[in-house]
């Protein structure tokens, strides 16, 4: 498997990302904003349409919703600050109605699901350099913020009266997020993305004692998931992207059952 430099740079992606969309949604978890995800990534399918509609690079018009999507996350966050999903949802049925409407649109329409379920094993050098370049500001971003996200993550006002920027803060974050979401709709799919957001999370906050255990758990298995999937995906011959996600649930659910069985055995 590892002869195939398709594969060598997959393993790469994948595991690029299995640390990144784990470590952005610990926050995006913990903040309650699950949906996220699926806001963004439905977004970025609008701009994936936009861009093949328009004749322009289609992950580049992915970026471009996404930030603006986040942005308007944000803003509207601001506006109804006690019901933050509010903002999630008006965003995600924005997109969903915007990709609807442009994917009619699309003059290759096998080019436009290939979005949506992803293309790891097609990934090209120039993507890859984009996915290393936006995984290193996601972690430069969690390493150097890492006090303000915990502070905000479960309390916004304390961490306020704490002396946290929040505003700038919860900017610089959804505008993270947003970049991860967009380079990962190539990839692992724009229909997965949210799913590798969430579902390592879960897995971690069932094992984690502590901020920190979590996010390094939710991160392992983020890369022990994704390159499961990459290799059962690739002997069986089934998609990445869904066997990926396949994966952190069968994970999560013995998680769930192991967790049963040490309670049963004291």
């Amino acid at each position: 498997m590892l002869g195939y430099v398709f594969m060598q740079r997959s393993l790469l992606v994948g595991v690029l990302l299995g640390i990144v969309i784990p470590l952005v949604g610990v926050t995006v978890v913990l903040k309650r904003l699950s949906m996220i995800g699926d806001a963004l990534s439905h977004t970025s399918l609008a701009g994936v349409a936009g861009g093949m509609v328009a004749g322009v690079n289609p992950v580049a018009g992915a970026v471009t919703a996404c930030l603006a999507g986040a942005l308007c996350i944000e803003a509207i966050r601001r506006r109804f600050r006690e019901q933050s999903e509010l903002a999630v949802a008006i965003v995600m049925a924005t997109g969903i109605g915007l990709a609807g409407v442009l994917s009619g649109f699309v003059p290759n329409a096998s080019s436009f699901n290939s979005f949506m379920f992803g293309s790891i094993l097609t990934v090209s050098p120039e993507e890859t350099l984009s996915i290393v370049a936006i995984s290193a500001l996601a972690l430069l971003l969690c390493a150097l913020g890492h006090r303000e996200l915990f502070l905000m993550s479960f309390d916004e006002r304390h961490a306020r009266a704490a002396g946290v920027p929040t505003d700038v803060a919860n900017v610089a974050f959804v505008v993270v997020v947003a970049l991860v979401v967009a380079v990962a709709s190539r990839t692992v799919g724009s229909l997965i993305v949210s799913s590798m957001m969430v579902v390592p999370v879960a897995c971690a906050l069932q094992l984690a004692r502590s901020w920190r255990q979590t996010c390094v758990i939710a991160s392992l298995v983020g890369v022990l998931t994704t390159v499961l999937g990459l290799v059962v995906s690739f002997y069986a011959g089934l998609k990445p992207g869904g066997t990926i996600v396949l994966m952190a649930v069968a994970l999560l659910l013995l998680v769930f059952l192991g967790k049963k069985l040490a309670s049963l055995a004291r």
